[in-house]
């Protein structure tokens, strides 16, 4: 037969539970990146006072193209094709304004924040990553003062996206001229010294260093 425990032991066993640590709350999952400027970016309600362009040059000129399946030293950084895109729209395009041109130079500005996230994989997760890459860019372009871009100049930057992805497929992402024609179309002519400059790919701080160049001057900075 058990004895019922002392009134002393239950004391302790009262002051025991008491000592135990609370049981674990989860905190709220975070939404946010703190940038190297201080700025704490939320995914979810992107506002433009936390849109620094010296982040997006920082961010774009280290994150990697194709999933840094590319040829060379250095990736191919989202900043390089970025000016890439800039340099072929003025090219179709040759009277296209400043404000347009700034606006086809931070077309994958988003990507400072949620990366490149390669076309297979867009595919694979649907929408959700649209709807990020919109919110977060149309708070780039209030930051920087631009309307949302009409259609044509959608239009224009999509071809222009495209030619730049033939380029950079067949010279440093190891596709075959037949095969890359067939994901993005014909590629572009462009004078070799073009070709020399944007399709060898660039140390970060250099990519870094040429698109705030570019920035400020279509900017007016």
């Amino acid at each position: 037969m058990k004895r019922a425990p002392s009134s002393g032991s239950a004391a302790v066993a009262d002051a025991l539970q008491r000592l135990k640590p609370p049981a674990h709350v989860e905190p709220d999952p975070r939404a946010w990146q703190r940038m190297l400027s201080g700025r704490r970016l939320d995914l979810l309600d992107p506002s433009a006072l936390d849109v620094e362009i010296e982040d997006i040059a920082h961010g774009l000129a280290r994150v990697a193209r194709w999933n840094g399946q590319t040829v060379g030293a250095h990736i191919y950084s989202v900043a390089q094709h970025c000016l890439l895109v800039e340099a072929l729209a003025r090219l179709k395009a040759p009277r296209l304004d400043r404000s347009r041109r700034l606006a086809v130079l931070l077309h994958d500005a988003p990507e400072y924040v949620i990366g490149d996230m390669i076309s297979p994989f867009k595919t694979v997760i649907g929408d959700a990553y649209k709807a990020v890459e919109r919110r977060l860019l149309a708070a780039i372009h209030r930051r920087f003062g631009l309307p949302p871009s009409p259609p044509e100049l959608t239009h224009l930057i999509k071809s222009a996206d495209r030619q730049a992805a033939c380029l950079e497929a067949t010279r440093l992402a190891g596709f075959a001229p037949a095969e890359a024609r067939r994901f993005f179309g014909r590629p572009p002519r462009i004078a070799p010294s073009m070709e020399r400059d944007y399709l060898k790919p660039w140390p970060a701080e250099t990519a870094q260093a040429r698109y705030l160049e570019r920035f400020k001057k279509l900017s007016g900075d």
